[in-house]
């Protein structure tokens, strides 16, 4: 294909993880005005079987798949290294100048190492997962760092070996749980996974994907270590203080202790991948968090430039939605930003999607389907005027509302609970339930018959 047939575009996309691939897949439905993929990877990220557990609740797979054998889409496999916002012009690093009307940033974030080793792994894209599964086959003991889904999944999938799992906090999964989820999962911890499960590999080049977060299903079944028995040792409140090797990897903590291990694994968040060269004298506005900040149209600071997904960083509120960098929102986030760049070209007006009207994520911890809504950990509430309604059942469900005046602003759903269209509803529409209280979870109560 000859440089000259990507000269000129309406609509641009940079990045192809999840973001990116929702935005163009959005951008088709609502144009047939030319528009361009540009991906520094043949290996892109395509979300599939979508299941909406509410109105806006959704659980999917997450499929890596060559540009190759995706229909209808144009693309590049370059990288963006310039713009100039000006004269709505992108320069690539293989010297391609390619004229936009409205250009979309969808290039991820990187995974903060904890330092620069082959014996440290950082696990964010399909590459580095490709060499940690090659690595684990031959491992006894691994060093986990990081308490977050990623951190968590491992824990629970790896089977064979000998875990320390090093975190900061008071419980597990704090990025996600309160305490009495985290404990509600403690009797998992060494849980070995059955032996019977086919082990499926990703179907991926060895080319490494830039940015390109993992989704739900990164892992495909159980992973093995080199052990007969599978022991998980949890290391709270305390940091990495030093890394080296001689045979073994040598790891110090702040807490004092010291733990030999085959290789250490870091999932301690992310860095947005946000650096943009602006050509034209312009900058582009940066959040303390380093994520380029969007307004509520996901509009950045430059004109006509739109961004989406883990590399930014919104600079609106919303009274029961908030910012993760997770696999759900980039998805949310690149269709929405797809239906802004359309409506602001063919100026229409514009108003908001309705899944930032409520914070949703549907994901799974050792192998219980978790739901939550809102503002399922009080996030930003004043503590003292907020109460919790709690059921347990153990091996079964963790059921938590958070109610704010009366009214429900959360919830935290483990297990097939079967009360995730109601409490988004209840939501929603802030019904007044200080007279139900009592009844919200009560078992024996079908609490549905009192809305209908």
């Amino acid at each position: 294909m000859s440089q000259n047939q990507y000269s000129e575009y309406t609509y641009v996309v940079v990045g192809g993880g999840i973001a990116g691939i929702s935005c163009i897949e959005a951008l088709k439905l609502y144009t047939t005005e030319p528009v361009l993929l540009i991906s520094d990877s043949p290996i892109v990220k395509v979300v599939t079987d979508v299941k909406f557990y509410t109105k806006i609740a959704a659980g999917f797979k997450v499929e890596s798949r060559n540009l190759q054998h995706t229909e209808n889409t144009k693309y590049i496999i370059d990288k963006i290294i310039a713009v100039n916002s000006i004269e709505h012009i992108i320069y690539t690093a293989n010297h391609r100048e390619i004229k936009y009307k409205k250009l979309c940033m969808c290039t991820g974030a990187t995974p903060k190492l904890l330092d620069d080793k082959d014996y440290v792994i950082g696990l964010r894209d399909t590459h580095s997962v490709g060499f940690f599964q090659a690595s684990v086959c031959t491992a006894k003991r691994v060093l986990i760092v990081g308490n977050g889904g990623i951190a968590t999944d491992l824990v629970y999938k790896l089977n064979g070996i000998e875990i320390i799992w090093v975190i900061r906090d008071e419980h597990i999964s704090s990025h996600f749980l309160d305490a009495g989820a985290a404990e509600f999962f403690s009797n998992y911890l060494n849980t070995q996974q059955s032996s019977d499960k086919v082990i499926k590999r990703f179907r991926y080049s060895g080319e490494r994907t830039s940015g390109a977060a993992l989704g739900p299903d990164w892992h495909y079944g159980a992973i093995f270590g080199n052990n007969d028995s599978k022991n998980v040792i949890i290391e709270y409140k305390t940091e990495i203080k030093n890394i080296s090797k001689r045979d073994l990897v040598r790891v110090e903590l702040t807490n004092g202790k010291v733990y030999e291990c085959d290789f250490v694994i870091s999932a301690t968040g992310v860095t947005p991948n946000s650096n943009l060269d602006v050509r034209d004298g312009a900058s582009i506005d940066i959040a303390s968090d380093g994520g380029i900040k969007v307004d509520w149209k996901m509009e950045t600071s430059l004109s006509d430039i739109f961004a989406a997904g883990d590399v930014c960083t919104v600079d609106w509120t919303s009274q029961h939605w908030f910012q993760m960098r997770l696999w759900t929102q980039a998805r949310q986030m690149g269709m929405y930003a797809a239906k802004c760049m359309h409506h602001k070209h063919t100026n229409e007006t514009l108003l908001q999607d309705f899944c930032f009207e409520l914070f949703t994520h549907v994901t799974s911890f050792f192998g219980f389907k978790v739901i939550l809504l809102g503002l399922y950990n009080a996030q930003g509430l004043d503590k003292k005027d907020c109460e919790l309604l709690v059921r347990v059942t153990n091996g079964q469900e963790y059921i938590k509302l958070v109610l704010q005046n009366g009214r429900v602003v959360g919830a935290m759903l483990i297990g097939d609970t079967d009360l995730e269209e109601m409490c988004e509803n209840l939501i929603l529409n802030q019904i007044d339930v200080t007279n139900l209280m009592d009844d919200l979870l009560d078992p024996n109560i079908d609490i549905e018959d009192f809305f209908d």
